[in-house]
């Protein structure tokens, strides 16, 4: 029996609803919100475990919203899942750099809907579990997965959820070499749907952050990365 409390925010009643009837018979706490202002006061008064979250929302829209949940370090084990009408793979590209865990695109399947949840809270509580205490020293590079930071000879650098995913999961295996599909699955599961090409735009965007220490993020061409001190 699952304790954990869900936040539903989508400006469609019925949707709204739906879902919330959907997840209470499956024992998940379920509260709403109709836009994103609403969302962000649920989330700061009673801070949930997921948040399904819809991305077109009057006033504040659903990305703002994720980017405001996950810039907040007390909110860093909390899960989004984003609905999305749009099935373009830019805007759940977007939602993924900001932080969201997994989308799911509308019209969906209530039971595909939960066991997404299910996933989510699963992995979400492995991944804090693995990483509890776990800081990652390699040369001048440090990650401290707690705090949700990275060190270049002290510096502190301001990483993306996914730029950070992709350097912590290079550097806790130096030298291993990590397909691009290997590193999707790694930083956001395996039932997320996106190019291997996303993951070297983020890769790019990294380097560019590592400046004269970008040459960390090794290519093996024809494979993927490797972290490489």
């Amino acid at each position: 029996m699952t304790n954990k409390k869900v936040l539903v925010v989508d400006d469609e009643e019925d949707i709204r609803d739906l879902v919330a009837y959907t997840l209470s018979r499956e024992n998940y706490q379920v509260r709403t919100a109709c836009d994103g202002e609403q969302a962000l006061e649920e989330i700061a008064k009673e801070k949930p475990d997921l948040v399904v979250l819809d991305l077109m929302l009057p006033g504040i829209d659903g990305l703002e919203v994720c980017r405001r949940i996950k810039s907040q370090p007390e909110n860093t084990d909390v899960c989004v899942i984003m609905l999305t009408a749009k099935s373009e793979e830019s805007d759940q590209v977007i939602g993924l750099g900001m932080g969201a865990d997994n989308y799911m695109v509308k019209p969906f399947s209530s039971r595909v809907l939960v066991a997404k949840i299910g996933a989510v809270l699963r992995r979400n509580a492995f991944a804090i579990e693995e990483t509890s205490n776990k800081v990652v020293e390699q040369g001048i590079l440090k990650i401290d997965p707690i705090c949700h930071e990275v060190y270049v000879s002290g510096e502190e650098l301001a990483l993306t959820p996914i730029e950070f995913n992709i350097i912590y999961t290079l550097a806790r295996k130096p030298g291993k070499v990590f397909s691009r599909s290997q590193i999707i699955d790694e930083i956001l599961g395996e039932d997320v749907i996106i190019t291997e090409r996303t993951i070297d735009v983020h890769v790019v965007a990294l380097r560019k952050k590592l400046k004269d220490n970008a040459k960390m993020i090794d290519t093996v061409r024809g494979i993927g990365y490797r972290f490489k001190i």
